[in-house]
């Protein structure tokens, strides 16, 4: 079949914002490697992510569980000391914080977000969104910087490149 990718995929990215915050993320330049992900499903999805792809930044802890913002992958996975089997790390670059955080309480009462990975598994770090999910946590959010949404209602956030 080769590769025919239909459109970007989309992911959530979870970390405590004591170990790296949005916050971080921003001031760094907006581009970081995301490492330190040792649970082997969560490392399945790394290797999974495309240049391009788009995924929340979410901020999980007891402080604080909520979508914050976006971040595209901007380099695939890789490993740092060379070895296949080793760590496995992607590069990503913010995009934009969102215009509302999206709070995990207010994502489980919404009933379109039913099923979602996250409420099933909600150890894991790094984990696949369907285009549905996605589209409708934005909603939530009321869309984030940078999506070429601004307040004009449309909800077309492919104009990203």
């Amino acid at each position: 079949m080769g590769k025919m990718v239909k459109g970007k995929q989309y992911w959530l990215l979870k970390t405590e914002p004591g170990e790296w915050s949005w916050e971080d993320q921003a001031a760094n330049g907006g581009v970081t490697k995301w490492d330190g992900v040792k649970n082997k499903q969560a490392q399945k999805h790394l290797k999974s992510m495309k240049e391009g792809d788009l995924c929340f930044f979410y901020h999980s802890g007891a402080s604080a569980r909520c979508v914050v913002g976006v971040v595209s992958v901007v380099k695939e996975w890789y490993s740092e000391s060379g070895d296949k089997n080793s760590e496995v790390v992607v590069d990503v670059k913010a995009v934009g914080e969102m215009r509302r955080r999206v709070d995990l309480k207010d994502m489980k009462q919404d009933g379109e977000l039913k099923g979602f990975v996250m409420f099933r598994q909600p150890r894991l770090s790094v984990m696949p969104v369907p285009e549905e999910v996605w589209k409708r946590i934005c909603e939530l959010g009321n869309g984030f910087e940078g999506d070429g949404i601004g307040n004009d209602g449309g909800d077309e956030e492919e104009d990203l490149g």
